[in-house]
């Protein structure tokens, strides 16, 4: 094997292990965050007791489900029990490779044995990325339902039934709304995306000032992939106890609840991207570091209105969320991709 590729291979892999860790540590940095803005929000402290204003309350939140003990009912099925939650997690995780983060690979100042090493803002710079975003998207509800049936337990399995019930509603939408984006930038990659936006207005014209309807599409149905309230129905406390995850304890439970925050972290990168213009901003194009921070603030913003979402809504009933999703959002996504189609081909044809 050539050498040159052979350390681009290693480089690769530790920029992937490197964004999986960074995610993770996101989902670790979120709980806290999330739990002190919900606090503030509703007039209360939060976690103030473990370090500094409770910055480290997600150490002791991690040292509980290490050393907690792992119990395994004797009445599920022992095996996809185990696997589920690592198969919620593991999508999240992969959804990620599509995003770019800068606006062009970063060449190192040195050579390695005599070889130049190039890190690239992307994992995998695809022209399909919104079908493979899309495609993994609905994988991690697999590990749910898996979670909820191998569980033998009513109130797991139902919660498990709400979740495929759930994906199969706002799939559709989502990727409907989806089309408007695709048809006004011509590509499905996610660098030529972001690159239509840095490249009108002086970086300025995002997609959410051209597709405010599929904008507002995407966000909802991307609360209820990631399982965020008010749509957080297949684990309702109050009706199903913790649903799907109610016979799940210590780390596996761990698993389950990373997977929700790394969903959350991650599909915010991903409206950041698609219509807020990604990395784009003054001066991105020749700092890259700058557009890394554009990126990071965006990402910011989306998050603080997921919390602040929680702390504002109700949760919806089952029943009313499908119907939502079939009878308003279905509707609306291609009455939007047609609309979008009619005013494209009066301006170019």
């Amino acid at each position: 094997m050539d050498v040159q590729l052979t350390i681009n291979l290693l480089v690769h892999s530790i920029v992937i292990f490197v964004v999986a860790l960074a995610l993770m540590g996101g989902f670790a940095a979120m709980t806290v965050v999330e739990r002190k803005l919900l606090g503030r929000f509703t007039m209360r402290y939060g976690p103030n007791r473990v370090g500094k204003f409770g910055t480290l309350q997600v150490i002791a939140d991690m040292f509980k489900m290490l050393f907690k003990e792992e119990v395994i009912p004797s009445h599920v099925d022992r095996v996809v029990y185990l696997i589920a939650p690592g198969l919620a997690l593991v999508p999240a995780l992969m959804a990620f490779a599509v995003v770019p983060i800068a606006s062009a690979p970063f060449v190192l100042p040195f050579e390695v044995f005599g070889y130049t090493i190039t890190i690239y803002p992307w994992i995998a710079d695809i022209n399909v990325g919104i079908l493979y975003l899309l495609a993994i998207g609905s994988l991690g509800t697999y590990g749910v339902v898996l979670g909820g049936w191998s569980s033998n337990n009513k109130y797991s399995l139902l919660g498990g039934l709400r979740t495929s019930a759930q994906m199969l509603s706002y799939e559709l939408p989502m990727g409907v709304a989806l089309l408007g984006v695709i048809m006004i930038t011509g590509s499905l990659r996610f660098t030529d995306i972001v690159e239509f936006q840095a490249s009108h207005l002086g970086g300025f014209l995002w997609l959410i000032l051209l597709q405010p309807v599929a904008f507002i599409i995407f966000y909802i149905c991307s609360l209820a992939e990631a399982g965020r309230a008010p749509f957080d129905l297949p684990e309702t406390e109050n009706e199903l106890i913790a649903g799907f995850a109610t016979e799940y304890g210590g780390m596996k439970f761990g698993l389950f609840f990373g997977a929700e925050y790394v969903h959350m972290i991650v599909v915010s990168f991903i409206i950041a991207t698609l219509f807020l213009g990604g990395w784009s901003g003054p001066f991105a194009q020749s700092v890259p570091f700058l557009g890394i921070i554009y990126l990071l603030i965006k990402v910011a913003v989306v998050l603080f209105t997921m919390i602040w979402v929680r702390a504002s809504t109700p949760r919806v009933r089952f029943d009313k969320l499908m119907k939502f999703n079939w009878k308003v959002l279905l509707p609306l996504s291609i009455a939007n991709a047609v609309v979008t189609a009619l005013v494209l081909a009066v301006i170019f044809f």
